[in-house]
This record gives C-alpha cells, sequence and structure tokens, in this order.
C-alpha cells in the first residue's frame, strides 16, 4: 500500500447542496441522445438491479472493491463525454478541498415519467469510501427524492451529495423523464495506484447479466449512436485528460 489507504468519508445525514454547478453543455449533449442509444447502454451497465426496473443508465465509469481498494474501469463513452463531465464534477466537488480527487463512478440516470425506484440502500464495501453526488440535468416539481424518510426534490443548476448509506429511492411524479448525472469521488492524494487505478475491465470478465463491455453485445460507441448526432461532437485532441 501507500501512504494512506482508503478511509470512510463523511456523508450527510440525508442530502446536502454542495454548489451551483453550470450544465448547459452537458445538457445540450444529453438531449441530443437517442432512445436507441439509451436502450442500448442500458442493457449492458454495470448496476442492473431490480430497484432500476424503470430508470436507464449510461454508465461512463464504474468501480468495485478490490483487494487494495477500488477498481475502476472506463467505458467506451468516457473517452467521448469527459469533455462535458469533468467540467461539472470540478465545479461540483470543488467543496471538498480534495488536492487529487478520483471520480470510480460516473453516469446518466434516466427515471421515467410516472415511475419510481424503489427504497434500497447501497450497501456495497466499496460505498462508504466516496462522496455521492447527484446533478440533476433534466427535472420537474413533481421528482422526488426519499433519504432516510425524508422528502427532497433536488432543483437543476446545483450539485447535490446525498447518503447512499441510508434507505434512499425516488419518485418521478412529472409528465417527462427525470435526468441526473451522479458521480462518486474521494481524495486520491497520498493512495498508492492499486487504490485509484482506473483499468480497462478485465478480457472475459462478466457483469450481473449482461456481457462485460457494452461492445460484446454489439452496443459499439453506446453513447454515441448515430454519426450525425452525438458521435460528430466527439472531443479534439486536446480535450482534459482522463483522471
Amino acid at each position: 500500500m501507500g501512504t494512506a489507504a482508503l478511509q470512510p468519508v463523511r456523508k450527510p445525514c440525508a442530502v446536502r447542496r454542495l454548489a451551483a454547478v453550470e450544465t448547459a453543455a452537458l445538457r445540450a449533449q444529453v438531449a441530443r441522445l437517442s432512445d436507441t442509444a439509451w436502450n442500448r447502454a442500458s442493457a449492458v451497465r454495470e448496476n442492473d438491479f431490480p430497484c432500476f426496473a424503470h430508470t436507464r443508465h449510461i454508465v461512463f465509469r464504474f468501480a468495485r472493491p478490490g483487494e487494495a481498494g477500488y477498481v475502476c474501469h472506463a467505458n467506451p463513452g468516457w473517452d467521448l463525454w469527459r469533455r462535458w463531465l469533468l467540467p461539472v464534477m470540478a465545479q461540483a466537488s470543488a467543496c471538498y478541498g480534495y488536492a487529487e480527487p478520483v471520480y470510480p463512478k460516473a453516469m446518466l440516470a434516466r427515471l421515467a415519467a410516472g415511475h419510481g425506484i424503489d427504497p434500497h440502500v447501497d450497501a456495497g464495501p466499496a460505498n462508504p469510501l466516496a462522496h455521492k453526488v447527484h446533478v440533476p440535468l433534466a427535472t420537474n416539481p413533481r421528482a422526488t427524492l426519499t433519504v432516510a424518510g425524508a422528502d427532497f426534490h433536488l432543483h437543476a443548476g446545483y450539485a447535490w451529495e446525498v447518503n447512499n448509506l441510508a434507505v434512499h429511492g425516488a419518485f418521478n411524479g412529472g409528465l417527462r423523464d427525470r435526468v441526473h448525472f451522479i458521480f462518486e469521488v474521494f481524495e486520491g492524494a497520498g493512495l498508492d495506484g492499486a487504490s485509484r487505478r482506473l483499468t480497462p475491465p478485465r478480457a472475459g470478465a462478466r457483469r450481473r447479466g449482461p456481457p462485460a463491455h457494452p461492445a460484446d453485445a454489439g452496443a459499439g460507441q453506446i453513447v454515441s449512436e448515430g454519426a450525425g448526432t452525438v458521435a460528430a461532437a466527439a472531443p479534439p485532441a486536446h480535450a482534459a485528460p482522463s483522471r
């Protein structure tokens, strides 16, 4: 191990507003995603759990606990989308004052209108080690998040930390789907590479149900479906580097 090991972070009792964030560029790209792109990405998502029966996800980064800490990987969409994701992540997580923030998970979550997410707890052993941040991109006053028995509406234009170790769920009572950008962050300063590495999925590894990699299911560039739409907006060579 390095000079430090991952330690549990201090989470809010339920929900905490972190900071105002500028999301216009990201929202513009999300609005261009087709239902086909959402469906293909969600079919191979790592977080394929029953409570998300009415939620579609586009997973950019994901992590699992390993012998030396987080073992992370990036899916194909990360390289395409990081130019719009990283500025939002940096704004939202600046309040933690991390010298070397590490983002083990990042995803878009689309909750269908008139449906909910069943109450649940993020019970995996890695969940106490990172802050869970929600950034609403498309929402409405009737979209609520219930955490520890209390109901909240997460207003757009802000980043919110959610205590994912408490029982939480959601309901979208509006007429349109609710879309959040969700990511996790922890301090990487002083950790060895094994505790914060970002690696490709192991060859032949299996996810919960779907294939180990979106390309295995024929999804290709899962969030760039349609060469004339999102794929045409790939980042230039000088785009912000991956952490």
